[in-house]
């Protein structure tokens, strides 16, 4: 890809050798160049060359102009953008805040500059952000295939090579999902890790703001932007934001791989390359161990906790106009609003069992190995996918591993393996709560080693 990273872009623009209204102007020629991926529900050029000039005022008058000076970025249709409508990628009359989400307000004041709203599966509530009122976001990799979701436009905005850096949210792998379908990079982060105020909830329990990118480089230079506390937010957690960890050579790590969680059916070619994966790390120095994690075997009551919070927030509304609904969000609220106090309660003894499992295994790792998903490929309109045991419905292989990881709570990070097919192979590392940065450090040497594309 030869568009600039985001740490070049900002490098760049600090020291003088390009502007921020040159980078933005650039970024908003390449969205007009990739209309037919139907990426933007909004493009924002009066707004983002007003906010380009005035960070290169600031850098006129001798002022730190930020960590993401002059990075272009795409901000997820579902988050508060002051002044802009925000649609949730709904039918319904878009409101329009009179203030920017925490998220966005941080990445502004880091030098950073919002061109454009992306787009997104209904409410954030699905995986193929193949929405029936704005049409599907098309993947820059195959324009027939599924970008996943529900950040699809947020992954199909930084695979274009249209910006370096885009905002999504993850409720049960809405960044890692479609970073792994996109052939780019996703961080989930740890739940009540920076703020999610100013963003249309989903399930609060599980909700999470993560960056997307094509460099680990460039998700720890949002990371750090993004991962402060936020008082202001009943969510955020007041925990010690950790500065970058130095890179962890792939030579020596420890990885886990458990079972019987990884022992499901693949896209036919994905089992192969995960097999193949693993023995390349293996080759590289990583210690790989294949350890129980029984927790992660049926039942699963991760739908229950998600659809009972779900339902919370939709059921006014859809007892009211379930048409005003699209077809796939009409049946999955209609199951939501069937499940019982009980059931959630159940979900909720099941969410803690699930962490304590993950913490039991982790602990003695650097960090437990899945694949992001279980299938690469979704045919934009085609709702079964064939798996190496059959047909299934295409959400059970694209959340497979990624779901079960906002019920734990845990962060998690995304990245696309060298010399695997179309979409390539997305292998999925899991750590300790809080543990970020580590993480973070983990894949800047799995990409040195160039074991994952960067």
């Amino acid at each position: 890809m030869s568009e600039p990273s985001a740490a070049q872009i900002a490098s760049d623009v600090a020291e003088g050798h390009t502007t921020a209204s040159d980078q933005v102007a650039a970024a908003l020629d390449r969205a007009g160049k990739h209309t037919s991926l139907n990426i933007f529900t909004r493009l924002d050029p009066a707004g983002a060359s007003s906010k380009a000039a005035a960070v290169d005022d600031r850098i006129a008058a001798g002022e730190p102009p930020g960590p993401l000076a002059g990075v272009p970025f795409v901000v997820k249709d579902l988050i508060d953008q002051a002044g802009l409508p925000n649609t949730c990628g709904a039918s319904f009359a878009p409101f329009t805040p009179a203030s920017n989400a925490t998220c966005v307000a941080r990445l502004e004041a880091a030098g950073a500059i919002p061109i454009g709203r992306v787009g997104l599966h209904e409410f954030a509530f699905g995986f193929s952000s193949e929405n029936p009122w704005f049409g599907p976001v098309r993947n820059p990799l195959n324009p027939n295939l599924s970008t996943g979701g529900s950040s699809g436009g947020s992954a199909a905005a930084v695979a274009a090579g249209i910006v370096p850096l885009a905002l999504g949210t993850d409720t049960g792998g809405s960044v890692r999902v479609p970073a792994a379908l996109c052939g780019i990079a996703g961080l989930k982060v740890t739940h009540g890790r920076g703020s999610i105020r100013g963003v249309y909830p989903l399930a609060t329990g599980l909700d999470t703001v993560g960056p997307l990118a094509r460099t680990v480089a460039d998700l720890e230079l949002a990371y750090q932007v993004l991962g402060a506390y936020d008082p202001e937010d009943a969510v955020s957690r007041d925990h010690r934001l950790e500065p970058p960890v130095a890179t962890m050579s792939a030579s020596g790590l420890r990885f886990a791989v458990p079972h019987p969680w990884v022992d499901t059916g693949f896209e036919p070619r994905l089992g192969d390359e995960w097999e193949a994966t693993l023995r390349r790390l293996a080759a590289y120095g990583v210690t790989i161990e294949h350890v129980e994690l029984p927790e992660t075997g049926p039942p699963w009551h991760g739908l229950a906790s998600a659809y009972y919070e779900a339902a919370r927030v939709h059921r006014a509304r859809f007892e009211a106009d379930p048409n005003a609904y699209g077809p796939d969000l009409q049946i999955r609220l209609a199951d939501a609003m069937a499940v019982t106090a009980q059931e959630y309660a159940a979900a909720l003894e099941w969410r803690a069992s699930i962490r304590a499992g993950f913490d039991r295994v982790v602990k003695d790792f650097d960090a437990i190995v899945t694949p992001t998903t279980a299938a690469a490929t979704k045919p934009i309109g085609q709702e079964t996918l064939p798996l190496t045991t059959g047909a299934v419905h295409y959400r059970a292989p694209l959340s497979h591993f990624t779901s079960i990881v906002n019920n734990a709570g845990l962060p998690a990070l995304a990245l696309p393996v060298t010399d695997t097919g179309t979409p390539p192979l997305s292998i999925h590392l899991i750590a300790g709560a809080w543990e970020e940065s580590r993480l973070l450090a983990i894949g800047r040497g799995l990409e040195e080693a160039g074991l994952v594309a960067s």
